[in-house]
């Protein structure tokens, strides 16, 4: 079933420019155009949608405030001519943030990702347990992280560091517990409370140190169950 979408904005050509691109994916129908976001938040409040094509700026109120003021939100994509709404887009979890004027390469992209996100999302749990990719927020936008590419994840107070492979960083808003939620668990475990790694990088365990690939983390004293459960398994 293709996804429902709706576009809010204050540029009549822009929303021919929008309807004209939905148009070119099957996965995906336009279900009605806005040119000011009060009439847009009220079909919102009585119709259920996917995904929500909006932009920032506009005379009524912002495509910020709209977002902000829904109690069910659909995935968000975010339009604008302007850069310097980018962390309020962040805050509020839109998918992707595209500048003005639109190409199709770009709405390509943002679609795609949109996409993918709502499979993920309606998996059920015994899939989700072998799914192969995370999706978490980074950089005002959703990023998708390959679960075999992950080496390990580490807790920075409010903020979690995914470390990949080739030395490349991903940093999120995000507490250890929620990410631990989204991992399958029968790859991935917590060594410490600073601390995920996956289970089949784990090269030894040894006084309380866990070798990865080319890192050594500790292990705190509440997850010595696991650390005595790999070694009697290997």
């Amino acid at each position: 079933m293709a996804l429902k979408c709706i576009a809010i904005d204050d540029e009549p050509l822009a929303l021919r420019l929008m309807s004209d691109y939905v148009a070119r994916f099957p996965e995906l129908q336009m279900v009605n155009t806005f040119e000011d976001a009060i009439t847009g938040a009220e079909f919102l409040k009585n119709n259920p949608i996917d995904l929500l094509f909006v932009d920032i700026s506009m005379p009524d109120i912002t495509g910020i405030d709209l977002v902000r003021s829904l109690q069910v939100k659909p995935m968000v994509i975010f339009t604008t001519a302007h850069k310097n709404f980018a962390y309020e887009g962040f805050e509020l979890e839109a998918l992707d943030y595209i500048l003005k004027p639109i190409d199709i390469k770009r709405f390509t992209k943002a679609v795609e990702k949109a996409i993918d996100y709502h499979k993920y999302q309606n998996k059920t749990s015994a899939i989700a347990e072998t799914d192969e990719s995370l999706y978490v927020y980074s950089e005002y936008r959703m990023v998708k992280i390959d679960l075999g590419t992950i080496e390990y994840i580490e807790s920075m107070e409010d903020y979690i560091k995914i470390h990949i492979t080739n030395d490349k960083t991903i940093l999120t808003l995000m507490p250890m517990k929620k990410v631990l939620e989204k991992l399958p668990s029968a790859r991935f475990q917590r060594i410490h409370r600073s601390y995920i790694v996956p289970v089949n990088k784990i090269r030894s365990i040894q006084n309380r140190k866990v070798q990865l690939t080319d890192v050594e983390l500790p292990v705190s004293e509440s997850y010595n169950d696991f650390a005595r459960n790999w070694a009697k398994h290997k």
